[in-house]
């Protein structure tokens, strides 16, 4: 058996160990098997050849992704802990700024038309500018003058003054502040639009940067407010939905419609007496807002309003136009303090003018007398005069105590209790019919024909008063008009002294411009008189028209009775010697009577000064209107037939054509006014 060959210690003699072989005496490495991939091993590797993409390290990729998910992490952790911990005091006060909201929606106003359904008043869509003084606060816009600087930009657009702007804006304890109420649409739109303006340049990238930084530590960059371009001041102004009355023509009639107060509500005329009818019912609305904008996403709850009725009235346009133009110019060229027309369908005791001046124009309470903004031809109180001896004369035929073509012996003076009565003209001896008496106006007339009511003078006043109380002396009209005076009538057993005896003839009893003109109404009527009425229906918000209810009759005196009257009253207007010849009307038979009253003055509390009128009906042959016109301490000159004559023929003639009523179709009878001794 053979031994191993044991390995040489060392290099054959004549060889040199090769480099980086095992040293000297050292033991040898044991050979390793050659593979390919062994011999590669001790090569350099060779460089790609040109045009080979290389690909990255899989795992440095991973590296940089997961370093920036954690720093992204950490911004958000940072900012939630802003949110929670550092600003949580900040941001919960801001919230309570953005809640729900609980609002009017406002019901539309009805309207108010003539009797043909011309608007005389109506209402036009606004804006009530608000405004949430919490929002204007340093710590909502982060800046110290919002208010101020938010009235510099709204004062020129809604004409209100900086102060006040800014003392509205400065309550912080308010929710509310109203800046101006029932502006029109393009106001809104005017500031709508720099809010818009004002909320994009706060909502730019700098700006936003800008208010991050408020309120920070100086050291990390913090600010004390942002600049001024950059605060959206305008942010808490908002605008609520309402309505404006509007009277689109003008002052006609604005004595009868009336006008309504700042807050919308009827302060006058008709706005105040069907108040609760034309306002209708306010409906509510709740919504979120955040801002100042409206949340869409987060609903709301409404309640929808119910529209105001609407009113349609007896006055004709046309008619009401004439009245008042007559009037007006009557008023300045006599020199009168006021003046009023009533024009009245006999038929139908409806209305169709009452025309005032002074007027005044609803649309413009800032520039109107405050005296003129009622109507006085309901209003005014006054003694009539002349005008009022139609309703002794009705009682005198009525009862039987005299005729027309009675003979009255009118002296020039008469002396009754303590006094001395004259007529408006002095004069011997009269001769006249009863007729006559109420074609020359004479009061020494009227007081004789009066006494013959009763066998004594208290009962004659007792026969005089209940007829009084007929035609509607003393009594409400019916219109239930604000304001509304019902006159003034003593009991007849309270006529004591001389006032029994001027009662008669139109002094010791007032009333108002509509009374007197209904007491003609009711003669032309045939007796009987027919409650004045000045609403012809109503329209509700279902759109059903409901007329008026018929309004109250009765009679006051036999038709007879009244058709005498009506020829003795054209006596007035056609004979030589009646005081009413201005008043005549080609082609129309003219019933009416002339008034001159002394006027009681309520500032100096006695007589002083003139009321002036003329009241009458035409045709006479079939009596269709009634107009009666009235002038208040006139100046230049004060008899009723000069200065109320011609007014009443204008108005007259305009309103026959207007209703297009035939001419008469015969002549006046022309009844004695005189007789022979």
């Amino acid at each position: 058996m053979s031994t191993p060959r044991q390995p040489p210690r060392g290099p054959a003699p004549g060889r040199r160990p090769a480099a980086g072989g095992p040293p000297s005496g050292a033991a040898p490495r044991p050979p390793r098997p050659r593979t390919a991939a062994a011999g590669r091993a001790g090569r350099p590797p060779r460089r790609p050849a040109a045009g080979v993409v290389r690909l990255g390290d899989p795992r440095r990729r991973l590296r940089v992704a997961t370093v920036a998910l954690a720093v992204i992490f950490s911004l958000f952790a940072g900012r939630l802990i802003q949110l929670q911990l550092v600003d949580a005091s900040a941001l919960a006060s801001e919230a309570t700024v953005n809640r729900y909201v609980d609002d009017v929606l406002p019901a539309d106003r009805g309207a108010i038309t003539d009797a043909s359904g011309v608007v005389l008043a109506t209402t036009v869509d606004a804006y009530d500018i608000t405004a949430d003084p919490t929002m204007f606060t340093p710590e909502q816009t982060h800046v110290r003058d919002a208010p101020e600087q938010a009235a510099a930009l709204l004062a020129p657009i809604l004409g209100v003054s900086r102060a006040k702007l800014a003392a509205a804006l400065h309550a912080p304890g308010s929710r509310y502040a109203l800046l101006a109420g029932r502006q029109s649409p393009q106001t809104w739109t005017q500031i709508k639009d720099l809010k818009t303006a004002f909320a994009a340049q706060a909502g730019s990238y700098a700006c936003q940067a800008q208010a991050a930084k408020v309120g920070k530590p100086a050291a990390q960059g913090g600010r004390t407010a942002v600049d001024a371009g950059c605060a959206n001041v305008l942010a808490g102004v908002f605008s609520r939905e309402t309505s404006k009355r509007v009277y689109p023509a003008g002052d006609l009639a604005s004595n009868v419609v009336g006008f309504v107060n700042a807050d919308g509500l009827g302060a006058g005329g008709l706005e105040q007496q069907y108040q609760t009818l034309l306002a209708g019912r306010d409906g509510r609305i709740t919504y979120a807002q955040s801002g100042g904008r409206l949340v869409p996403t987060a609903g709301f709850q409404e309640h929808a309003a119910v529209p105001g009725t609407d009113l349609r009235l007896t006055l004709d346009r046309d008619i009401q136009w004439a009245a008042q133009h007559a009037i007006s110019e009557e008023v300045k060229a006599a020199g009168a303090e006021k003046g009023y027309v009533v024009v009245q369908d006999v038929q139908t005791g409806q209305v169709l003018a009452m025309a005032t001046s002074p007027g005044f124009d609803a649309g413009d309470l800032a520039g109107a007398n405050p005296d003129a903004l009622g109507n006085p031809a309901l209003q005014d109180v006054y003694e009539p005069g002349s005008t009022a001896k139609l309703m002794t004369m009705a009682a005198i035929l009525d009862t039987g105590a005299a005729t027309w073509d009675t003979h009255v012996t009118v002296p020039g003076t008469l002396h009754r209790a303590d006094r001395i009565f004259h007529d408006d003209i002095d004069h011997g001896t009269w001769h006249l019919t009863l007729n006559g008496v109420l074609a020359k106006s004479s009061n020494i007339g009227t007081i004789e024909a009066a006494e013959q009511l009763g066998k004594t003078q208290p009962e004659a006043n007792q026969v005089l008063y209940e007829y009084l109380r007929k035609f509607g002396i003393g009594r409400p009209t019916g219109l239930d008009f604000p304001g509304e005076t019902q006159g003034l009538l003593a009991k007849g057993s309270d006529w004591k002294g001389s006032q029994q005896y001027t009662i008669p003839f139109g002094q010791g009893l007032s009333l108002n411009a509509l009374q007197a003109a209904s007491v003609y109404s009711t003669i032309a009527n045939g007796g009987v008189r027919i409650e004045p009425t000045l609403v012809r229906g109503t329209t509700g918000p279902d759109g059903r028209y409901i007329p008026a209810p018929a309004p109250e009759q009765s009679r006051v005196v036999s038709p007879q009775t009244a058709q005498t009257l009506a020829r003795m009253l054209e006596s007035v207007v056609t004979d030589e010697q009646g005081t009413g010849n201005s008043a005549q009307i080609p082609g129309y038979r003219v019933a009416g009577k002339t008034g001159t009253a002394n006027r009681v003055d309520p500032k100096a509390g006695g007589y002083a000064g003139y009321t002036a009128s003329f009241i009458g009906f035409a045709p006479a042959d079939k009596p269709r209107i009634t107009v009666a016109c009235t002038l208040q301490d006139p100046v230049n000159g004060h008899f009723g037939g000069q200065l109320c004559g011609p007014v009443f023929k204008q108005v007259m003639e305009f309103a026959l054509k207007t209703l297009q009523v035939p001419p008469s179709g015969t002549d006046a009878p022309h009844l004695p006014v005189e007789w022979k001794p």
